[in-house]
């Protein structure tokens, strides 16, 4: 989550509510490490090239083996095939005038989604490039196109972190190439109460059988499930600490639910219950190493993670005080 490219009203707005959570106290963490806690090893993945790439979403294509990953900072897609150790530019920045990538997601049909969080979302043939298809933001004030997911229908489900709600785009919007996001479902009624402006919905997933979608509210820390047959919206059940500062979530097929929680430096694993009404916490990792991780793409083997270092002179760090590392892709074994 990035703020510099809102509006002036709600990047004042944003930026307070950013500086209460980035204050808060992180999750708390056992002194001794239980031993599978031990036996969870993160490691480098592979590199991204640039300076100031500041990533922040990631994909897998599980035909190819390839991995995505946007930056916050100009909209570069980087592509890493397998084995590769450093990761080679697919998309340049500026692409179609695309500013930011944040919420990328690989479909069945090996097309990539890419989020724009200033205008839309874009999709393109992961073997040419091609732009095939792009949506834009309709209506008026502050938007911010966050992250998506796709159900197995083929229809995109996209979270405004600002007007909190959830956009669609369906098969057939898809097949016209352009058009405008639809709203699908407005969660402002079933929020907490919040300040003007406050970034709420971030994450995204949906099950395997598309029957529903999870989504969380970064601000709050509550996780929402919304039924995709009758559109009913109901807080999911956490046997477990709140999921603030919660960003990106992956949904495994067995109900696994892995999630982000970026200025925490935290990892945390989750059973979803059968219903998707309840989850209960299985695993937490917390590791100064994730480097602010803003999101995930659990794969075979390992769960690679989004090392953002936004507090290193990104949009965690808005007087540029700190310089960032080289930026990389976790790969965190045994989550």
């Amino acid at each position: 989550m990035k703020l510099t490219h809102l509006p002036l009203a709600t990047l004042t707005v944003a930026a307070a509510v950013l500086a209460t959570l980035t204050t808060t106290a992180p999750a708390a963490q056992a002194d001794s490490p239980s031993p599978s806690q031990e036996r969870t090893r993160v490691t480098t993945a592979f590199d991204l090239p640039g300076a100031k790439v500041y990533p922040e979403g990631i994909a897998a294509d599980a035909r190819t083996g390839a991995v995505y990953v946007g930056s916050y900072a100009d909209g570069t897609v980087y592509r890493a095939r397998p084995g590769q150790r450093t990761a080679e530019v697919f998309l340049p920045a500026g692409t179609d005038g695309r500013h930011t990538a944040n919420g990328l997601r690989v479909d069945d049909r090996g097309r990539l989604w890419v989020t724009d969080s200033t205008a839309g979302v874009a999709v393109y043939d992961t073997r040419t490039g091609a732009r095939l298809a792009h949506f834009e933001t309709g209506g008026t004030g502050p938007s911010f196109i966050n992250d998506l997911t796709i159900t197995p229908d083929g229809t995109a489900y996209l979270t405004d972190s600002v007007r909190a709600v959830i956009h669609r785009v369906t098969p057939a919007q898809l097949a016209a190439g352009t058009g405008t996001l639809e709203t699908a479902y407005d969660l402002n009624s079933a929020l907490a109460p919040r300040p003007a402006g406050t970034f709420t919905l971030n994450g995204i997933a949906s099950d395997r059988a598309g029957r529903y979608l999870l989504t969380v509210d970064m601000a709050a820390g509550d996780l929402y499930r919304v039924d995709l047959r009758t559109g009913a919206v109901r807080r999911v059940t956490l046997d477990g600490p709140a999921l603030t500062h919660a960003d990106g979530l992956d949904l495994a097929p067995d109900g696994t639910l892995r999630v982000a929680q970026n200025s925490d430096n935290t990892l945390t694993r989750w059973q979803v219950s059968a219903d998707g009404t309840r989850a209960h916490l299985e695993r937490t990792l917390t590791d100064p190493s994730l480097q602010i991780p803003t999101t995930l793409a659990h794969v075979p083997g390992r769960t690679l993670v989004v090392r953002s270092q936004f507090d290193k002179g990104g949009p965690f760090d808005p007087t540029g005080s700190s310089t960032p590392a080289s930026f990389t892709i976790a790969s965190v074994r045994g989550f």
